[in-house]
């Protein structure tokens, strides 16, 4: 089954994005990149040189729903009528743009400032323009089988990175199209989510995310297409380097708890000095993620303390 790269310009600091063409019938988009004229412009003539036009697209399948892999759904969808699909997780983040990515009670549950939790929270609400709302939506599942012509591909659900990230696996090849999820040069950042089942909790991403990397191992892939950068071939030692350095983090992140104990955006500025505006929410991101990982490893232990999660060493 023939698959064609679209290398999409974002204004992003992750740089440009790769999407994917299956070509077969129906003809299905993997991911779209944002909603900008550089990017319209960018997928109009690349689709025009595989010999295709907007409006040949049957079916857009999105991997999860940040700014850079969804903001092209909906001009693509009234161009050509595809219906497109997403896990049912991230349902509403398609269907409802007036909300920024960032939770603002989870954000001061890390320790957050209030005046500084609205000034993270307005920078990502910018990013909303990158993206409209799309209407005609099919929602899918761990295992959904996408249908066409000469075989089929099948939903992995592989939350992590957001709660709803998932791949695309082929069997017959052992070939993944794996969005964020596994990154040849870069480690995904396991982003600050609300938990889909209940959601005055906090998704726990990186306990979920060395999980989905167990899945994805136990498929054995031989080809890995990914969202930025290139395609990753080797990936049992992908794996085993990717788990080296989360635990490395992970040790540093509980080396530097005190004994009076730390809350994460205290700790998100011992890992990370020099970041700001966007960037911090990430690094507050990355540093709940591993002391969720330590308490949940009982590494450390967690007490609530005036509405702020307090991380403390094991007694």
């Amino acid at each position: 089954m023939r698959i064609e790269k679209l290398v999409i310009p974002t204004p992003f600091p992750v740089g440009p994005i790769n999407i994917y063409l299956i070509v077969n019938d129906p003809l299905t988009l993997v991911d779209t990149g944002p909603k900008t004229e550089a990017a319209m412009a960018a997928f109009s003539a690349q689709i025009k040189q595989l010999g295709f036009r907007v409006e040949d697209i049957k079916r857009i399948i999105l991997t999860h729903t940040h700014e850079d892999h969804c903001g092209l759904a909906n001009w693509l969808q009234q161009a050509s009528g595809a219906r497109v699909y997403v896990h049912e997780w991230e349902l509403q983040n398609l269907k409802e743009r007036d909300k920024t990515r960032v939770d603002r009670q989870l954000l001061l549950r890390t320790g957050v400032a209030q005046e500084e939790a609205e000034h993270i929270a307005g920078h990502y609400a910018a990013v909303r323009k990158f993206a409209d709302a799309v209407e005609d939506i099919v929602a899918y599942r761990d295992e959904h089988e996408f249908e066409f012509e000469t075989g089929a591909w099948r939903a992995v659900h592989t939350p992590g990175h957001t709660p709803g990230s998932s791949c695309l696996w082929r069997a017959a090849t052992r070939t993944l199209l794996a969005g964020d999820t596994i990154l040849k040069n870069i480690t995904p950042n396991p982003v600050l989510n609300p938990n889909p089942k209940k959601h005055s909790l906090r998704f726990a991403a990186l306990k979920n995310y060395l999980a989905s990397l167990e899945k994805i191992q136990a498929l054995s892939p031989t080809l890995i297409h990914t969202a930025h950068g290139d395609v990753v071939t080797d990936f049992e030692e992908y794996v085993a380097r990717l788990r080296r350095h989360t635990y490395e983090r992970q040790n540093n992140v509980v080396s530097l708890v005190p004994t009076d104990g730390i809350n994460a955006f205290a700790l998100s500025n011992l890992l990370f000095p020099k970041v700001k505006d966007m960037t911090r929410f990430l690094a507050i991101s990355e540093a709940i993620a591993h002391l969720d990982l330590a308490v949940a490893e009982e590494k450390l232990r967690m007490e609530n303390r005036d509405g702020v999660d307090m991380f403390f060493r094991k007694r």
